[in-house]
């Protein structure tokens, strides 16, 4: 499986940006679980490929899930938000990514 060839382009782009909420906070804490907005079209072969290559950590296991976008009115017309990919990486044991800039 590690044997896939990406094109390096395209992996900086499949990571669309990390979510960083209380809810991934905790993912984080309990499973060493890091999330990401990523592209639509993104494979958890990619994705996994994406987070080795650009935060120099192994994967162990990628999960995906699609969120659909909530239906919004505004006056009289209604719209709708984006459709979301989230993917859920679990990092292996001692590898870690802090996205979170300390205050001193």
């Amino acid at each position: 499986m590690s044997n896939v060839q990406f094109d390096e382009g395209r992996l900086m782009q499949v990571l669309v940006a990390p979510i960083v909420s209380e809810k991934a906070t905790q993912v984080a804490e309990k499973n060493n679980t890091v999330l990401f907005k990523v592209l639509q079209d993104a494979t958890k072969l990619e994705i996994k490929a994406a987070v080795e290559q650009l935060f120099n950590v192994k994967v162990a296991d990628v999960n995906v899930l699609n969120q659909k976008g909530k239906a919004k009115r505004f006056g009289k017309t209604v719209g709708r938000r984006d459709h979301v990919r989230k993917a859920y990486v679990t990092l292996q044991a001692g590898q870690e990514i802090n996205f979170g800039g300390e205050a001193v």
